[in-house]
Protein backbone atom coordinates (compact mmCIF):
# COMPACT_ATOMS: atom_id res chain seq x y z
CA UNK A 1 0.00 0.00 0.00
CA UNK A 2 1.17 3.53 -1.21
CA UNK A 3 1.17 6.17 1.51
CA UNK A 4 0.33 9.80 0.88
CA UNK A 5 2.80 12.35 1.78
CA UNK A 6 3.30 15.75 1.22
CA UNK A 7 5.67 18.58 0.82
CA UNK A 8 3.55 21.30 2.27
CA UNK A 9 5.00 23.02 5.03
CA UNK A 10 8.35 23.33 2.45
CA UNK A 11 6.04 25.21 0.33
CA UNK A 12 4.41 27.55 2.90
CA UNK A 13 8.41 28.28 3.88
CA UNK A 14 8.89 29.13 0.70
CA UNK A 15 5.98 31.89 0.49
CA UNK A 16 7.42 34.17 3.25
CA UNK A 17 7.66 31.44 6.10
CA UNK A 18 3.72 31.26 6.05
CA UNK A 19 2.16 29.93 9.04
CA UNK A 20 -0.35 27.22 9.57
CA UNK A 21 -3.07 29.03 10.56
CA UNK A 22 -2.55 31.91 7.59
CA UNK A 23 -2.96 28.68 5.34
CA UNK A 24 -5.51 27.54 6.96
CA UNK A 25 -7.80 30.70 6.97
CA UNK A 26 -7.16 31.16 2.87
CA UNK A 27 -7.95 27.18 1.94
CA UNK A 28 -11.36 27.54 4.92
CA UNK A 29 -10.32 24.90 7.46
CA UNK A 30 -8.83 25.08 10.89
CA UNK A 31 -4.90 25.62 11.77
CA UNK A 32 -5.51 21.75 13.48
CA UNK A 33 -6.56 20.14 10.26
CA UNK A 34 -3.00 22.15 8.34
CA UNK A 35 -0.76 20.23 11.27
CA UNK A 36 -2.54 16.71 10.96
CA UNK A 37 -2.00 16.90 6.84
CA UNK A 38 1.87 17.85 7.36
CA UNK A 39 2.79 15.22 9.91
CA UNK A 40 0.68 12.72 7.25
CA UNK A 41 -1.75 12.06 10.04
CA UNK A 42 -4.67 13.14 7.88
CA UNK A 43 -5.40 12.96 4.23
CA UNK A 44 -7.15 16.18 2.60
CA UNK A 45 -10.02 16.07 0.48
CA UNK A 46 -9.20 16.28 -3.03
CA UNK A 47 -11.11 19.41 -2.75
CA UNK A 48 -8.88 20.40 -0.72
CA UNK A 49 -6.24 19.76 -2.18
CA UNK A 50 -7.18 21.06 -4.78
CA UNK A 51 -7.85 24.43 -2.89
CA UNK A 52 -4.45 23.96 -1.22
CA UNK A 53 -2.16 23.16 -4.97
CA UNK A 54 -4.66 26.42 -6.38
CA UNK A 55 -4.04 28.90 -3.50
CA UNK A 56 0.45 27.69 -3.75
CA UNK A 57 -0.53 28.34 -7.46
CA UNK A 58 0.97 24.99 -8.62
CA UNK A 59 -0.01 21.63 -9.65
CA UNK A 60 -1.60 19.36 -6.98
CA UNK A 61 1.34 16.14 -7.55
CA UNK A 62 3.77 19.52 -6.73
CA UNK A 63 2.48 19.13 -3.05
CA UNK A 64 0.95 15.81 -2.64
CA UNK A 65 2.51 12.36 -3.76
CA UNK A 66 2.38 8.85 -2.69
CA UNK A 67 5.24 6.75 -1.18
CA UNK A 68 5.57 3.34 -1.97
CA UNK A 69 6.29 1.31 0.81
CA UNK A 70 7.91 -1.47 -1.01
CA UNK A 71 10.54 0.92 -2.07
CA UNK A 72 14.07 0.63 -0.98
Amino acid sequence: MDNLKNKLRQFRFMNDEMTQQHLAKEVGVSRQTIIAIEKGKFNPSIRLALLIAKFFNTRIEEIFYLEDKNEN
